[in-house]
């Protein structure tokens, strides 16, 4: 099934789902394993080091260091991977909000990570654009 690519149908359909619990960014050295009680829910290789995001919980158990503290929000809209300006319009408009956010794209949808105290607000933020849309 291919995702969708008109930025008035994805901003329309955005419905953002904000999913249970508090994640975190750690970063191992790079070639180091992935610590066995650790389960990420992304992994990302860089030259510096190898970036996971998992839950807070799991970085306290194990001992991780951890940064950003943040609430995970699906975009359950099915979009595109090539879509064009659907971060780029939910992202502008959450910065013009006074919020942070780290986007990632997986195969079916787009993930925000935003700060733990603000994703609330970011809803607020996500609805209205979605329901702005729907006017």
């Amino acid at each position: 099934m291919t995702g969708e690519r008109d930025l008035s149908v994805l901003l329309r359909n955005t419905k953002p789902e904000m999913q249970p619990g508090a994640f975190v960014f750690c970063t191992i050295p790079p070639n180091e394993p992935i610590p066995a009680a650790v389960n990420p829910l992304l992994t990302f290789r860089e030259q510096e080091g190898t970036t996971l995001v998992i839950p807070r919980e799991e970085a306290v158990a194990s001992g991780l260091r951890y940064a950003f503290a943040s609430r995970l929000i699906t975009l359950t809209v099915h979009s595109a991977l090539d879509a064009v300006g659907f971060l780029a319009a939910i992202t502008a408009r959450l910065a013009e909000a006074g919020i942070s956010v780290n986007a990632v794209s997986a195969f079916h949808h787009d993930h925000l990570f935003v700060a733990v105290d603000q994703a609330d607000e970011a809803m607020a933020v996500l609805r209205e654009m979605s329901k702005a849309r729907h006017s």
